[in-house]
């Protein structure tokens, strides 16, 4: 049984494309779950949702999961990410300028949603992934750590905290997002991977990441995948739609974070 794992498109339509035909010529696989952040920030919010939409239907709904990232839920309800307070005037400054650049870029990304798209990003809020793998266990899917879209379960987490992200779930593979970074480490009781993001990757900028993972007699291979998309392709499409902070996305697509 084979399950692939996308995440984080961010309105990158280009990139999206390139990891699902990345999984077609692998062959496809069984189940299909999409990790959350389809739409916000990048040239073609709504065209990532009515993609994500279309393919589910194409591949059948019982096989098929969604759920919704922390920008997904910014673009249903206004709400904007936890940011800590500013210590001193230069820290202000900084702060009040990148709160405008975020807000432009999601107020920006609202606008060009239907009511329908707005509707698909309402029903995937607040929920999870799950999977029961025959012969080796159950699979979680979250965003950023179960409970929590905004959460962070990076390389660096310590392992006791990592475990107490995932202590009231039960599993014993964990596949999150959120990060834009890739990672795989076993914790013992649970290994926890991320697939990292399709659209706007901090550490392979210029690739569209995913994973797929192959079930087979009781263990799992792990496959995190990195295919390159035309970037520049991107970028003419920020300017052709009139995007409003391109330089913030090119400076990610070329460079990460």
């Amino acid at each position: 049984m084979r399950l692939a794992v996308l995440s984080d498109m961010h309105g990158n339509l280009t990139a999206f494309e390139a990891a699902i035909a990345d999984l077609e010529a692998l062959g496809g696989a069984d189940h299909i779950w999409i990790l959350g952040d389809l739409a916000a920030f990048g040239p073609h919010p709504a065209a990532c949702i009515q993609r994500v939409s279309a393919w589910r239907e194409a591949h059948g709904k019982e096989k098929f999961q969604i759920i919704g990232g922390n920008t997904d839920r910014y673009l249903v309800n206004g709400q904007r990410p936890r940011t800590p307070s500013a210590k001193d005037a230069e820290a202000f400054a900084k702060l009040a300028q990148s709160w405008q650049g975020r807000d432009t870029m999601l107020n920006w990304s609202a606008g060009k949603l239907s009511f329908e798209d707005y509707e698909l990003l309402k029903k995937i809020r607040g929920r999870e992934a799950g999977l029961d793998a025959e012969g080796y266990g159950y699979v979680i899917g979250y965003h950023g750590t179960p409970g929590d879209d905004e959460g962070f379960l990076t390389p660096e987490t310590a392992p006791d905290e990592a475990l107490d992200m995932l202590l009231d779930r039960e599993g014993r593979l964990g596949i999150g997002a959120h990060i834009h970074k890739q990672m795989d480490r076993d914790l013992g009781r649970w290994r926890v991977i991320n697939v990292g993001s399709v659209g706007m990757s901090f550490d392979a900028p210029g690739l569209a990441q995913w994973g797929l993972f192959t079930f087979e007699n009781g263990s799992v291979e792990v496959d995190l995948r990195a295919v390159p998309y035309d970037v520049e392709a991107v970028i003419a499409d920020l300017y052709a739609v009139g995007h409003p902070v391109p330089e913030w996305f090119i400076r990610v697509l070329r460079e990460g974070n």
